[in-house]
């Protein structure tokens, strides 16, 4: 009789020292990489907000120029989706670690190349055309970071408290948010000839150190131990895309909803009123440096409430939390509006400051560990990237454009935005009874929590479908 103990994959342990080096390690790696990707896309919102439709969109009248800039924003969106499927696939096939090593040099070096490019006075229609290729290219690799951070702290994480140690480099988001807004408020106090002349570029230049200290940590890090259970059981499947579009398929349509209000919201309140605040839409606009101050008081409060709501996940379950935050946006989205049009300075910040630290990221505490946890092992990276990706282009890339579009086409009335993100609101509310309770589920087991092929919601007692898949999770 042949002993069998050795054969099964051993789960690490907290207090396995090596296991509990890596954990910091993949939160840092995380982290950064984060910190990185939410600077970049906070440091184009912002700019196409406030600058990039006198920069490089100066033929056309301002209200459309910021529709143009936005449009430029949401170009980026457009490019996720097939950098999710794309790295995904890479990321189920061949491992974790490489894939977020290959997006992070193609994100940080097209915003760094941002910083370089010259304006639409000084070549005319190539300035545009250069910042959407570069916009691309940046969507593109930024299309699996997020997901790969996400499976990668949900695959390292001890399971009673996945949900607090998934969000952990999910402050990198709030850091990397508030670097921009810091940056981009001190910038923004210079004279406007030193502002638009050379002093825009330097955040987006200053990318490449963030490159560089991400590069050195994720080239320390080893694999991710889910995975490494695929790979010694040999289940790794060779056609991801096959599956998620197909057993997947209902796991990546729950997570798009999931994702409508906390990635819409949190552009449309980082960005989209920004614009509306201190651009053209109303009689006496506030200060543009005054506005960012909104931005970076979410994300200070944001440092606080990812974590908490993750922990909060962990003892309530994801669904619950998730859905608190995504109801006190629908209340939420009406007042707010309303508030940001007196362009009273101190209610601006406080608005937009509560929309970022409460409303969306209450929902992003959970959904760190509520993504992965939807997706079985053979599939779990290109399941979140489709999911994350697919829901930016239909939430965070239309918001900035369909919101300055009502913005203009209404004469700055701050009732259609509210009502826009009211909608998003009711989508992920709706979501979040169509997925089952996903706390502590196995990240070993290969089907999905949310089945498509027989209709049924799944839970962590579902069997698994086939033998093969039974043996891999009581492994």
């Amino acid at each position: 009789m042949t002993d069998t103990t050795e054969q099964q994959p051993q789960r690490p342990h907290t207090d396995d020292p090596d296991y509990a080096a890596n954990l910091r390690r993949a939160t840092l790696a995380s982290s950064v990489g984060s910190a990185l990707e939410y600077f970049d896309f906070a440091l184009y919102g912002l700019s196409s907000a406030l600058i990039f439709n006198v920069l490089f969109f100066s033929d056309l009248d301002p209200a459309m120029g910021v529709v143009a800039a936005f449009a430029s924003f949401g170009v980026g969106f457009a490019a996720r989706p097939l950098g999710g499927l794309f790295f995904g696939t890479i990321g189920d096939r061949l491992g974790r670690k490489w894939v977020l090593v290959v997006t992070i040099l193609l994100m940080g070096g097209a915003t760094t190349l941002i910083g370089a490019l010259p304006t639409y006075d000084q070549i005319g229609i190539w300035a545009p055309i250069l910042l959407t290729v570069l916009r691309l290219a940046q969507g593109f690799g930024a299309g699996a970071e997020q997901a790969g951070a996400t499976v990668l702290m949900a695959e390292y994480s001890p399971v009673k408290r996945r949900g607090f140690f998934s969000s952990l480099p999910f402050i990198g988001i709030q850091l990397g948010t508030l670097m921009a807004a810091l940056v981009f408020s001190f910038l923004s106090s210079l004279p406007e000839d030193v502002f638009l002349g050379w002093a825009w570029r330097v955040p987006f230049l200053l990318s490449f150190v963030l490159i560089l200290v991400a590069l050195f940590i994720r080239m320390r890090l080893k694999e991710t131990p889910t995975f490494v259970v695929l790979e010694k059981q040999d289940q790794i499947t060779h056609r991801p895309v096959r599956d998620i579009f197909t057993k997947g398929l209902a796991g990546v349509t729950v997570g798009i909803g999931l994702r409508m209000a906390e990635n819409g919201g949190s552009y449309m309140f980082q960005n989209l009123a920004l614009a509306f605040v201190a651009g053209s839409f109303l009689a006496n606009p506030v200060d543009r440096g005054v506005a960012t101050w909104g931005v970076t008081v979410g994300s200070l409060i944001g440092m606080a409430t990812i974590p908490l709501t993750g922990h909060l996940s962990d003892r309530y379950g994801r669904r619950a939390v998730y859905r608190f935050g995504a109801v006190f946006m629908l209340v939420f989205a009406f007042p707010a509006w309303w508030l940001l049009s007196t362009g009273i300075p101190a209610v601006v910040i406080a608005v937009i400051a509560i929309g970022i630290g409460v409303a969306v990221n209450t929902m992003l505490g959970p959904q760190c560990a509520m993504l992965p946890e939807l997706f079985g092992n053979r599939h779990r990276y290109l399941g979140v990237a489709m999911a994350r990706e697919i829901s930016a282009v239909l939430a965070g890339g239309l918001a900035g454009v369909v919101g300055a579009y009502l913005l203009a086409t209404a004469g700055g009335d701050w009732l259609l935005p509210a009502i826009y993100m009211a909608t998003l609101a009711l989508i992920t509310t709706a979501s979040t009874f169509l997925v089952p309770e996903t706390q502590g589920r196995d990240l070993l087991r290969l089907d999905d929590a949310v089945r498509v092929s027989t209709g049924e919601r799944g839970d962590a007692e579902h069997p698994a479908e086939t033998a093969a898949e039974r043996d891999a999770v009581r492994a």
